[in-house]
């Protein structure tokens, strides 16, 4: 008996392992450093059917303020380099940058975050361009970048957006 109910066990345990490997492929997170590389906030990222939703809260932000929120192309936070090594923006598709352009936006544009009067942006972003696999607009290794100041939405190639405050690779 014992060893028919360790057998079921060990069936039960390998017939989930697909599923929690896929679950695992389904999220990501990400921990923002600020310009002098210290812990800034984190993101959490899960696949939906149609895009990605990413949950984030970042400290250190300029209060009462909107700021621009993007996924770069590269996975390198640099502080030192002031967060320039994370590239532009995501856009496999080659567009123009920006909702309000008329071949716009990038994969990696998002909507302008508003950070409250402690500091601290918290949103939840739903991004339907990208994906977390390996296809062309997986964004897993890439960069969500928060800036000084909000996007205008149609300047090329990034909004006129400012300083990169923080960087949190995808992973």
């Amino acid at each position: 008996m014992k060893t028919m109910v360790a057998t079921l066990m060990a069936l039960a345990i390998a017939g989930a392992a697909p599923a929690l490997a896929q679950q695992t492929s389904q999220t990501a997170t990400a921990d923002f450093i600020d310009r002098d590389g210290k812990e800034a906030g984190r993101a959490a990222l899960t696949a939906g059917r149609h895009g990605v939703l990413i949950e984030v809260e970042a400290t250190g932000l300029p209060a009462g303020s909107w700021v621009a929120f993007h996924v770069h192309e590269t996975g390198t936070c640099d502080h030192a380099a002031g967060h320039e090594p994370a590239g532009g923006h995501f856009n496999p598709g080659e567009t123009e940058h920006g909702f309000l352009a008329a071949n716009g936006p990038h994969a990696g544009d998002m909507p302008n975050q508003y950070v409250g009067a402690d500091g601290v942006m918290r949103a939840q972003v739903f991004n339907a361009l990208v994906t977390l696999d390996d296809k062309e607009t997986g964004i897993r290794g890439r960069a969500l970048m928060i800036h000084a100041r909000s996007d205008d939405n149609r300047s090329q190639p990034s909004g006129e957006a400012g300083e990169r405050l923080a960087c949190a690779v995808i992973r």
